[in-house]
């Protein structure tokens, strides 16, 4: 195991919390274009795919574009639901900055990652949604913990050196 300077550390941290906010970024961005989004799985994927996620898509693309048509203003909730992605990602700048001081911004994206498992498994069983996608769901809750849990451990590293150093 090699031992990294703090230099390195910080570098490391920074690079994987930049990692974490793209992450967000991305998922809150593509919250915007649902309908694009639907109508190319549903015309382009679709096809290619089993029975069970090519029924499950044309289902999704039928209440889609139905609710766009009829109810557009349905679509503002997913753009506050993006908009939310946005903000969690500038929320984690602190923890870019400063990792010590702004460790409780990781401790509170892994809580939140953590309740993305009942969240899908018990919303998504209420709303009709199958099993096989509220796993893809809880995969990214899965995926942000264990991104920001090594981000917690290499700051928990950081402040130790930096700790004995001041010594």
């Amino acid at each position: 195991m090699e031992n990294k300077t703090p230099n390195q550390l910080k570098a490391e941290i920074e690079q994987l919390i930049v990692l974490f906010m793209i992450g967000l970024a991305l998922s809150g961005i593509t919250a915007f274009p649902l309908v694009t989004e639907i109508s190319f799985l549903h015309n382009r994927i679709a096809p290619y795919s089993p029975s069970f996620v090519q029924c499950w898509i044309s289902k999704v693309y039928t209440g889609i574009i139905a609710t766009d048509n009829s109810y557009p203003f349905i679509a503002y909730g997913t753009d506050w639901l993006a908009f939310a992605h946005l903000i969690l990602a500038v929320l984690f700048i602190g923890p870019y900055k400063d990792p010590v001081k702004n460790i409780w911004v990781i401790q509170f994206g892994r809580i939140a990652c953590f309740l993305i498992l009942p969240l899908a498994f018990i919303c998504g069983t209420i709303r009709g949604i199958p099993f096989w996608w509220q796993l893809i769901d809880c995969s990214f809750g899965v995926g942000g913990y264990i991104l920001l849990t090594w981000i917690h451990k290499n700051i928990q590293k950081l402040e130790s050196i930096l700790i004995y150093n001041n010594l």
